[in-house]
């Protein structure tokens, strides 16, 4: 059964992100962006960081969304988990994006909590009937009470489900025609997952609901071998975007035209200025892709 909307995500929204390389921004650099003002197209902050009511982080943000476009990425809403949503969580939730009222909010196809605990980590789905009736009234849940749009982000896998009733991309197809969200497509994380379970990244690509992608991810990984010949690679955002990632993110654009773009970066993090030559990398993609529309 189908989904609907309310009349609020139907109706005219506030400017997306614009089709430019953006960046993750990180409190080590608050003072340097404000100094430099540097030429990226947007940045964007994890929601959990800023969930008070007010500190340092909160005076920085203020003074730097004054300057650049905002997107909002969230990593505890434990959306594809077995209990119901933390209404305490949602609550600081939608405070904070009435008070930025960013162009993006995202958040992950994934899990995170059980019962009062919560794990610190992003936790693959079994993907059956159940989970996805139960992700899609999740979703519903949040966009009712935000009153816009999110897009889920298309999560890093190491291990799968035997008894999985559809494959990921099939399930995050239904998961997008059910809810009307939205899709954060993570290109490093297609190519993290698709190594680990030998598959085709294009081919992973080429199933997805291309026409819902709002956001691109590209990120570093780290690679370990479990067994002599078989690659494990591990999303940990604390390297430079590998050159495979930018191929393959080339050939997304290909399909796509250009699209709102970050690099993200975690740990081990470098000067501001390498990150911005970073994003100069990806503008230099979305502009040949400009080109070639």
């Amino acid at each position: 059964m189908m989904h609907s909307l309310p009349a609020s995500l139907i109706a005219p929204r506030a400017p997306q992100l614009p089709p430019r390389a953006g960046l993750g921004l990180k409190a080590e650099h608050f003072r340097d962006v404000l100094d430099t003002r540097p030429d990226v197209g947007f940045f964007e902050v994890h929601a959990e960081n800023y969930m008070v009511a007010g500190g340092p982080f909160h005076h920085y943000l203020n003074l730097i969304r004054e300057q650049y476009p905002l997107s909002i990425h969230g990593v505890g809403l434990s959306i594809g988990g077995e209990k119901p949503l933390d209404t305490e969580h949602l609550k600081r939730l939608s405070i904070l994006l009435n008070r930025y009222q960013p162009q993006m909010f995202s958040e992950h196809l994934a899990w995170s909590s059980h019962g009062p605990f919560f794990l610190n980590d992003l936790l693959p789905l079994r993907y059956d009937t159940a989970t996805l009736t139960r992700v899609c009234a999740h979703v519903d849940q949040v966009q009712n009470l935000l009153q816009r749009q999110i897009l889920l982000e298309n999560p890093a896998t190491y291990i799968e489900f035997d008894e999985a009733h559809f494959d990921e991309a099939s399930f995050i197809h239904e998961v997008i025609n059910r809810s009307g969200c939205g899709l954060l497509l993570d290109v490093n994380n297609v190519y993290v997952s698709c190594v680990n379970h030998a598959r085709s990244p294009l081919a992973y690509i080429d199933a997805l609901p291309l026409q819902a992608v709002g956001e691109l991810h590209l990120a570093g990984f780290a690679e370990d071998t479990v067994n002599p010949g078989q690659r494990l690679l591990i999303d940990n955002h604390g390297a430079p975007v590998d050159q495979a990632v930018w191929t393959l993110y080339r050939q997304v654009l290909d399909r796509l035209g250009p699209t709102a773009t970050l690099i993200e970066r975690d740990n081990c993090l470098p000067a501001l200025a390498e990150l911005v030559q970073e994003a100069r990398l990806a503008d230099d993609c979305l502009l040949r892709a400009q080109v070639q529309t």
